[in-house]
């Protein structure tokens, strides 16, 4: 997979990408990571990639012009093009497994007051990581990353690792506990002591649904 960062700030995925999972993974070959500036595609004689909006009104708008020509200079075939916007749909667990797929995924992120309209002709999605808006699309750039990469096979040692994982399954994932056996009197439960595998997951079951309920029961629904 490669993916592809459209930014003016490239200087913020250097401890992202080069730590844990994520740097594992780009050692490993199987993913590889591209950083470009858009303001290196400006025409501006001032490196400008703003503008005031047509029509007056708070803040600047990101033009077209940069943004376009990036992804021009790609030359990459049918990716998807992720544009990091509150407006987007929300970000979920089964859009990282569908995205865990593709070839090349290209990020573009914004700042600013928000994108000249003509930059959404580009995408093939809209996402937002949350309802609550950030001074750009960088941070989101890196949580989604960071989702979609762990999935791709390989990455992680063990592939059971994250089926079972909060959302996978459309649940919660259920309670993990190790050594030692009892702490500040709080002890493992009984059945996960007790080598019976049935009787384990069908506790392990009965708690995801527990703590969806407790937690999250829009999900039952």
């Amino acid at each position: 997979m490669n993916i592809h960062y459209l930014t003016l700030f490239p200087e913020m995925y250097e401890g992202v990408l080069n730590a844990s999972i994520l740097k594992r993974a780009k050692d490993k070959g199987i993913v590889n990571y591209n950083l470009i500036n858009f303001r290196d595609y400006s025409n501006d004689k001032h490196n400008k990639v703003d503008d005031y909006p047509y029509g007056g009104g708070a803040g600047m708008v990101l033009k077209p012009g940069p943004v376009f020509d990036a992804m021009d200079a790609l030359e990459v075939d049918n990716p998807r093009v992720i544009l990091l916007c509150p407006q987007g749909a929300p970000f979920n667990q089964k859009m990282a497994e569908d995205l865990s797929t593709e070839a090349d995924i290209v990020f573009i992120c914004g700042h600013y007051e928000g994108y000249d309209e003509r930059i959404r002709t580009l995408v093939t999605d809209e996402i937002s990581i949350g309802d609550y808006v950030l001074t750009g699309g960088e941070l989101a750039s890196m949580t989604m990353t960071d989702a979609i990469v762990r999935l791709i096979p390989d990455v992680i040692g063990k592939q059971a690792s994250h089926e079972q994982d909060s959302f996978s399954t459309g649940l919660l994932e259920h309670p993990h506990y190790t050594r030692p056996r009892e702490y500040r009197g709080m002890e493992v439960p009984e059945v996960l002591l007790s080598g019976d595998h049935k009787k384990i997951q069908e506790w392990r079951h009965e708690e995801s649904l527990k703590r969806t309920r407790e937690r999250r029961p829009d999900l039952l629904e």
